[in-house]
């Protein structure tokens, strides 16, 4: 009987052990396929930041085109401004020059405006 006991004993032992030694083995290579996994990962994240970093610097450009676009703008606006007010005072210019000469036909009546 004490036999039987010891023989028992030494099986479930035998039994553990084997299996403790599966479940390492299976551990190891469940690390294995993390650590190269995170390689992997490791270089996805690499190219990620990468990308963002472009895409930070793409912005940067754009936005400063966009305030040149905006400053020329206004520039020409002002140009515009200018030119009107410039041909405003030719034609202001012409119409008295039409008033005070005699030769002109109708002077209460000011020339057609070259615009």
């Amino acid at each position: 009987m004490v036999v039987a006991v010891v023989i028992v004993a030494l099986l479930v032992w035998t039994a553990r052990n084997k299996r403790n030694e599966r479940r390492h083995l299976e551990a190891e290579a469940i690390r294995k396929d993390v650590a190269d996994s995170s390689f992997e990962v490791g270089q996805r994240e690499a190219q990620a930041k990468e990308t963002e970093a472009k895409a930070r610097m793409v912005q940067a450009e754009a936005d400063a085109k966009a305030a040149e676009a905006s400053a020329l703008q206004q520039h020409a606006a002002q140009h515009r401004r200018e030119v009107a007010s410039s041909k405003d005072e030719l034609n202001e210019k012409r119409d008295q020059a039409d008033t005070i000469d005699p030769a002109t036909p109708n002077p209460e009546k000011p020339q057609p405006k070259n615009e």
